[in-house]
């Protein structure tokens, strides 16, 4: 197996194609060795790039628990980077076939190198039966869910995949993400974004992504941010989103679609042998 380890803010991924992966079956036992920073070679995901029938590319992209995702916002930017870089399209604007839709990015080059990425996330979805989140209504903009004894007020948004946004953040945050990621609420769990607001047009955010854990970026996470802030009149529509492994620039264009900036990075691009992955044993295998 060849594959390519790049990152968006430090949200990183292992990038592959059919050809380059071979005869090794992306599995979720083999995802979970791939991504294991002790044992493995270490990321938040695995993203395959193959053939579409309906856009450019297809992105399959599994967390670093082995479950399949719908879509990334950080690793949709690596997408467009390694897509680009080795003519797998034309044009330095394409579509992307997700299980979350088609999303569109534009690559920003420089000496023919891709430097940033601006991806069209689509319109977020409030409805409580899009995202999903069990509670009744329209909306699910302030919901209270009892967390370890604490009450948080969160808003369920869906940006292709479910967030719970928190505009509040707490010391011990890294506690509470995962018992809200497997809250009742969530009948397919969830991402969690706890939420510092600096001004209108600027936050600091801290992300529990579900099935990967405590994360440096979330693409798809800072537009759910966005979108929950102005939906409850906290956030104005164009909004620098500051996570800990830098800062995203996010706007919520008239049109009703949320457009995403930011970097990709490519680390390094290696072969793996599959006779390796399959004497790996992880401490909980």
């Amino acid at each position: 197996m060849r594959f390519v380890k790049m990152h968006g803010l430090g949200n990183d991924f292992l990038l592959c194609t059919p050809e380059m992966r071979g005869d090794l079956v992306l599995s979720p036992d083999v995802v979970r060795k791939l991504c294991d920073r002790h044992f493995g070679i270490g990321a938040d995901g695995v993203i395959e790039v193959l053939p579409s029938e309906v856009a450019d590319v297809r992105m399959r992209i599994f967390n670093a628990d082995g479950s399949e995702a719908e879509m990334c916002g950080n690793g949709i930017r690596c997408l467009a980077k390694f897509a680009f870089e080795r003519g797998m399209v034309t044009g330095e604007t394409f579509r992307v076939e997700t299980k979350a839709g088609i999303i569109v990015p534009r690559v920003i080059t420089e000496g023919g190198r891709v430097v940033r990425v601006v991806v069209d996330m689509g319109e977020p979805r409030f409805h409580p039966r899009e995202i999903p989140v069990d509670v009744p209504g329209d909306s699910a903009l302030h919901v209270t869910a009892m967390v370890d004894g604490r009450a948080f007020v969160l808003s369920a948004v869906s940006m292709g995949n479910p967030h719970a946004v928190i505009f509040e953040l707490p010391e011990n945050w890294e506690h509470f993400g995962p018992l809200i990621e497997h809250h009742p609420l969530f009948p397919q769990r969830t991402n969690v974004e706890f939420v510092e607001v600096l001004s209108p047009r600027e936050v600091r955010v801290k992300v529990w992504e579900r099935g990967v854990g405590a994360t440096l970026a979330c693409g798809t996470g800072a537009c759910a941010v966005v979108a929950a802030g102005v939906a409850r009149g906290v956030l104005e529509r164009r909004v620098l989103v500051h996570l800990p492994g830098g800062a995203l620039s996010v706007v919520w264009k008239e049109d009703g679609c949320l457009s995403l900036e930011g970097p990709a990075e490519e680390v390094f691009e290696a072969r793996l042998l599959k006779e390796a992955v399959d004497t790996w044993t992880l401490p909980s295998a």
